[in-house]
């Protein structure tokens, strides 16, 4: 079970957003991710809860930003409630999409165990629903993943394979590079991994 810190900051100006703590884990079904959000002053910021099916499905998504929640799911495409910070009103929301986006890296893992790429396929198209902070508002955008390359790379428990990813945003054609290992994001535009306790685990 994967545990560890991320370091968040903006990717234009680097200016710092804090961190995420997260553990994660495989399971008899799928995988399922769960961390908490901490502010660069180290008061409470957020959190995310995610699990996938076998499949790399979004089946539960709940996210938390300041008083604001998200809880979402694959379901006529994606579906997902909207509370605000009263709690009194609820606002439900369908697109057709495959999967959700954010700020947090797991959603990086989690679109590249949907896409399930070899680095002989063609650069793959997806439409996403992204919630942006501060107050999780969704916007619908289209992305193009390509897997450049995996790697392995010796470590004290044996070969870790590294996939390296260009992710296209097709609206602006700004392109960057995600790399990861396993259900864990090593590096990418607004992302360290500052630390972890426990080997990447793999999906099979």
């Amino acid at each position: 079970m994967p545990r560890g810190r991320y370091s968040l900051h903006d990717p234009h100006d680097h200016t710092p957003l804090g961190e995420e703590h997260f553990n994660c884990a495989p399971g008899p079904s799928g995988w399922r991710y769960v961390s908490q959000r901490i502010t660069p002053e180290g008061t409470p910021a957020g959190s995310v809860d995610l699990a996938l099916d076998a499949r790399g499905r979004p089946i539960r998504l709940e996210l938390h930003a300041g008083d604001w929640q998200v809880r979402a799911g694959a379901l006529n495409g994606v579906t997902w409630v909207r509370t605000d910070p009263t709690g009194a009103h609820g606002t439900e929301d369908n697109a057709p999409a495959h999967a959700f986006t954010g700020t947090s890296p797991v959603f990086l893992i989690a679109t590249a165990r949907l896409l399930n790429l070899t680095p002989a396929s063609p650069a793959t198209r997806i439409r996403l629903v992204a919630f942006t902070d501060p107050v999780l508002a969704p916007r619908t955008l289209d992305q193009s993943w390509t897997l450049r390359k995996s790697e392995a790379h010796a470590t004290d428990n044996g070969p870790l394979i590294v996939d390296e990813y260009q992710v296209t945003a097709l609206d602006t054609g700004e392109q960057h590079a995600v790399h990861i290992a396993g259900d864990v994001v090593l590096a990418a535009p607004g992302i360290e991994l500052e630390h972890l306790e426990t080997p990447p685990s793999t999906f099979v």
